[in-house]
């Protein structure tokens, strides 16, 4: 070993390395830190994540705003909602000497469009969100149940889904709430019932997977129960699929809501839903177009949100396909470049 290639020590005791060893030292001042593992980029918060993405972020911003003014926005709101004025029926949007309440124009009634949207999202969440909720977990439960033990369970189970998924769950909402009083609590029930099967299939299905897994062996030979296993080692697996396929199906059932109070058999007048707003005003498009159109655009933005928050989300929560939240598109685009076919 040369002079020059030789360690050698410094006043404060570290050893350094000569010019031929590329061997950084991390515990030396201003030393090049190591780099870290890969498997550091899978430890990046959710939130991080969302912030990188625009389209992803503006749509939780929306779904964010559209909770808060369902939650908020009727008692800031007070009776102006309710209130009638037939001197200001069906005044025009966009105009500010109309007053700041009537800047989304106003019904036949003389009603404020602003209140009445404001009062109808926390109708139309009310609704969606308990009927995705009880779907969700019934569905959820009974198929992880059927998955995990299998035999005569899982026959029985995937048999009432098809029987419920052969019949569509639009149709059959309308006939029982044409025999029944078409209520919001039985909205709710109807629409929890008819989604039930999805949650069942889509949790049969991972249950039955993840119950063949070493590690849920592991657990069953050391004498954990059926229900210990499946509440501690198969549902954290099954639960971000679970939020994907509900944030994708609260669309559907807030689309559905909007569909059975246009037919006149879903929320019943005085309360009022986004649906219902744009079935009052259909009659008028011609005169009077914003009775139908900002509903309409209200039901259109916060579908399209959730629907975008879902793929989003179903990214973010796969281990295997996470990193490409991580990397960014331009590097992306390298790794992985476009192929040209040639014709």
């Amino acid at each position: 070993m040369s002079i020059d290639n030789a360690p050698r020590l410094d006043g404060a005791g570290d050893v350094h390395q000569g010019p031929d060893q590329a061997f950084p030292n991390p515990a030396a001042p201003g030393g090049d830190a190591a780099p870290a593992p890969k498997s550091s980029r899978n430890k990046t918060p959710l939130w991080k994540l969302l912030l990188r993405d625009r389209m992803a972020t503006v749509a939780a911003a929306i779904l964010v705003f559209v909770f808060l003014v369902a939650v908020f926005g009727p008692w800031l709101v007070g009776d102006a909602a309710t209130d009638q004025n037939l001197d200001r029926s069906n005044l025009a949007p966009f105009h500010v000497a109309n007053g700041w309440m009537n800047i989304l124009g106003t019904d036949p009634l003389g009603r404020s469009m602003l209140a009445r949207l404001i009062v109808a999202c926390r109708t139309t969440l009310l609704v969606a969100l308990p009927a995705v909720a009880l779907s969700c977990i019934v569905g959820s439960l009974i198929g992880m149940w059927a998955g995990y033990h299998r035999g005569w369970r899982e026959t029985t189970a995937m048999r009432v889904a098809d029987v419920i998924m052969s019949f569509p769950s639009l149709l059959m909402a309308v006939v029982v709430l044409y025999v029944f009083s078409p209520s919001a609590a039985n909205i709710v029930l109807v629409l929890a019932i008819t989604r039930i099967p999805i949650y069942l299939r889509t949790a049969r299905a991972e249950s039955a997977e993840l119950q063949s897994r070493l590690f849920v062996d592991a657990a069953r030979t050391f004498g954990a129960r059926s229900g210990a296993v499946i509440r501690r080692h198969v549902f954290p697996i099954l639960l971000p699929t679970l939020l994907t396929v509900a944030t994708l199906d609260f669309c559907y059932v807030m689309l559905a809501e909007s569909s059975l109070s246009f037919l006149g058999i879903g929320i019943q007048p005085p309360d009022i839903s986004w649906g219902l707003m744009v079935s009052q005003g259909r009659t008028y498009l011609q005169t009077a177009w914003w009775l139908s159109f900002f509903p309409g655009l209200a039901i259109v933005v916060t579908t399209v949100s959730a629907t975008v928050l879902a793929a989003w989300a179903r990214i973010a929560t796969d281990p295997a396909q996470r990193w490409r939240l991580t990397v960014p598109r331009s590097r992306r685009s390298r790794l992985f470049p476009t192929r040209k076919v040639v014709s």
